[in-house]
Parts: C-alpha cells; sequence; structure tokens
C-alpha cells in the first residue's frame, strides 16, 4: 500500500484535500468517486509538494506548455481515438512525431499510462499544462466511455478562448503604438529641439510667453531628471502589480473597471464569454453543476465575476436558482443571465450556454472594434494637440522677439 496525497471537489463544491492509502492513482480516484466527489490532482505523499520549488531558484527550467501546444495535443489525441487506436499507441506516435518542447510532457503521460494510470491522473501531475479544468472534463470523459469527443472539446475550448484573447490583444496594439510614437515626440521637442532656442530667448532679455516657460522648465526638468521620472515610473509600476496581487485591492479595482464607459462593457462581455463557455463545455461532458461551478470560479480571471461566480454557486448548492444569483450580482450582461434562466427553465443549462458564449464573443468582437475606433483618433488627436502645442509656444515666442526687433 502507498500513501496518496489527492486534491478533490466534493459534491456541494467544496475544495478537498487529504491523504489516502491505496495500491495505485486510480484506486485513489475510483474511491474518490464513489463518494461523490471529482478529484483534480492525486500524487505519492513522498513526493515534494508542489509548492516546494517557490523555495528554490528558477534558472529557466521547463514551464508549463503554451495553450496553442495543448490545443494541438489534445486535438491529435482526440483524433486518433476516434480513430480506434488505443491510448498507448496514440501517446507512442505522438511522442516520436512531437517537438522537442512538447515531447517531455507527452513522454511523462505514455509512462503514467503504461504504468496503470488513467489519463486523467496523468494530465493531473503536471498541473502546469493541465489546469483542473481539463483534468476534470478527461476524467468525465472517461467515465462516460467518449475519451476521444472529449479531448476533441478542451481542444476547441482552448481555441476559442487563444483565439478571444488574441483578438482583444491584437486591437489594442495600434493604439499603443500611437501611445509610445506620442510620448517619443514630446520627448524629443522638448530635450532637443526647445534647447536650441533657449540661448536666444536668454539673449534677448525679453518676458518669455507663460506657456513657453513651463516648456522650457519641462525640458529641462526631463533632460536632468528623465532617468529618475522613468524610475519612479518603473518602481510604481511594481508597486501596483504587488498591491494588486492583494484579493481586496484586486477585487476593488476589476469592480471599478467594469463601472468605466465603453472599458467595462467589454471587460463584462469577456468575462460572460469566459464563464459560459468553460460552464457549457463542463455540463456538457457531465460534469455536475455545482464541481462545475467551482472549476469556472478559477477560470474567471476578473475578481468581480469570480466572486459572483462564487456567490452563485452558493445558491445552488441551497437549490436555489443560477441565474437570479447571478443577476443579483450585476456583474454578467443581461442577455446571459436571461439565457441561463432559459436552460434552467428548460433543463438546457448547458447548451444554452455554449449559445450563449456564442453571442458575447460575438459582442466582444464587436466592442473590441468600437473601442479601436474610437482610442485610435483619440491618440491622434492628443498627438496633435500635444505636438501643435509645443510648436505653437514656439512660434509665439519667436514673434515676441521678432516685435521687439521691428520695435
Amino acid at each position: 500500500m502507498t500513501t496518496f496525497r489527492y486534491t478533490a471537489i466534493g459534491a456541494a463544491g467544496e475544495r478537498l484535500a487529504g491523504v489516502m492509502d491505496a495500491s495505485t492513482e486510480a484506486e485513489v480516484v475510483a474511491r474518490l468517486q464513489r463518494q461523490g466527489s471529482m478529484p483534480v490532482r492525486t500524487e505519492p505523499a513522498d513526493r515534494a509538494p508542489r509548492w516546494s520549488g517557490l523555495l528554490q531558484l528558477d534558472l529557466g527550467g521547463r514551464r508549463g506548455l503554451r495553450k496553442q501546444d495543448v490545443a494541438d495535443l489534445m486535438r491529435e489525441l482526440a483524433t486518433m481515438l476516434t480513430a480506434g487506436q488505443d491510448l498507448d499507441r496514440a501517446l507512442r506516435y505522438m511522442q516520436e512525431t512531437a517537438s522537442a518542447r512538447v515531447r517531455p510532457t507527452i513522454t511523462g503521460l505514455r509512462d503514467a499510462v503504461r504504468d496503470g494510470s488513467p489519463l486523467s491522473v496523468a494530465m493531473s501531475r503536471t498541473p502546469a499544462s493541465f489546469p483542473p479544468m481539463h483534468v476534470g472534463l478527461v476524467r468525465a470523459g472517461e467515465a462516460g466511455g467518449n475519451l476521444g469527443p472529449t479531448l476533441g472539446r478542451i481542444a476547441d475550448l482552448l481555441d476559442r478562448q487563444r483565439t478571444l484573447a488574441s483578438m482583444v490583444t491584437s486591437a489594442m496594439i495600434y493604439p499603443a503604438v500611437l501611445l509610445v510614437a506620442m510620448i517619443g515626440a514630446v520627448t524629443l521637442l522638448l530635450t532637443e529641439v526647445l534647447p536650441q532656442f533657449v540661448p536666444m530667448f536668454e539673449q534677448s532679455g525679453v518676458a518669455l510667453p507663460a506657456s513657453t516657460q513651463f516648456l522650457i522648465s519641462a525640458g529641462a526638468f526631463v533632460q536632468h531628471d528623465g532617468l529618475w521620472l522613468l524610475a519612479a515610473i518603473v518602481l510604481g509600476v511594481f508597486a501596483a502589480r504587488s498591491a494588486l496581487r492583494q484579493n481586496r485591492v484586486r477585487l476593488l479595482t476589476d469592480r471599478a473597471l467594469l463601472r468605466l464607459p465603453v472599458v467595462g462593457g467589454l471587460i463584462r462581455e469577456v468575462a460572460a464569454a469566459r464563464f459560459t463557455r468553460v460552464l457549457g463545455t463542463l455540463l456538457q461532458n457531465g460534469v455536475a453543476l455545482i464541481p462545475a461551478l467551482a472549476i469556472v470560479r478559477d477560470a474567471m480571471g476578473n475578481r468581480a465575476a469570480r466572486s459572483a461566480v462564487e456567490q452563485a454557486s452558493v445558491t445552488a448548492r441551497g437549490g436555489g436558482s443560477l441565474s437570479r444569483a447571478l443577476d443579483a450580482a450585476r456583474v454578467f450582461p443581461a442577455r446571459s443571465i436571461h439565457l441561463l434562466r432559459l436552460g434552467e427553465e428548460t433543463a438546457q443549462l448547458g447548451p444554452m450556454a455554449l449559445r450563449a458564449a456564442d453571442i458575447h464573443e460575438e459582442k466582444t468582437r464587436l466592442a473590441t472594434q468600437r473601442l479601436t475606433a474610437l482610442l485610435v483618433p483619440a491618440m491622434t488627436i492628443l498627438m496633435g494637440v500635444a505636438v501643435g502645442g509645443i510648436v505653437a509656444s514656439l512660434m509665439t515666442a519667436m514673434l515676441s522677439l521678432n516685435n521687439l526687433a521691428s520695435g
């Protein structure tokens, strides 16, 4: 007998952790499932805890796979299993054809499977590549005898999430480039162009316009103390990141972001798309509602949305309505609440959640285009005003010198 550590989600949605004596990890999984729990991770108790790596220096060792790598792995494995290949042969073929970055992970999966562990248990040993959501889906697919289609759905889920994130990130690149160009242009004018006129202004002895004097002072500050300003900005960024690691600060910040015009609407659409997509996928693959909500909660990036899901999970655990609890939180759009309520009333919560996800992903695309359409002209106008203001101040000062000379 061997002692195993385990982490699971109970029937009421609570997190369970403990140790159990068993012959194999598969036996631990079977016992937990008989108890009504959904195992998330199992490993021998004599193995060093996952968090022990925090006490060691990160010397650039291999981290988890990228989401695209995981999606490709899942899709290829799903194709071969659906075509009738057994799991060991499928993993062996993938092991031979995989890239050097992915091969060690596949080798670990195949070794665990050959030792008698289910694929879900093998995946749970590398949480950096396969989070609890993937493990739960695979375990449900194994229990239902449809592992191939389940792996295909995981790949679809990862592809949709990656597409959604890439769409939002790509839309922000052009405004960010304009912002950097504006800062560079203003800095160049203040530190290189404006100083060429300062000796002329000083020799004339004429009182300069307030705007010109302000620009000269600003240019001198940037030249002499610009590095200190840059260091202060960097320190401020690190301090903000440190503060955002605190749950209360992050929760207040995320709630404030939801109230912003335009941006808040986009964040709500993204949160609703992720929530409904993950929830619908879990429910469609046989995961019960309460454990599914526990997994979805951890998948939410916005802390306000995570808090709303947690409160809804408590309500659903007591027999209440999921949609009504989410509506009371005022985080998700009314559209998603309506479709989830319809799914509850028709006992089609999984399909309706996936339908809501399609709608929210499309709304996210439109909201991203709208935000970009607002930001690009705004940044262009701001750049023109900044550069034009500097040039106008210089021209005003030069006209003052000409008037003095002609007088």
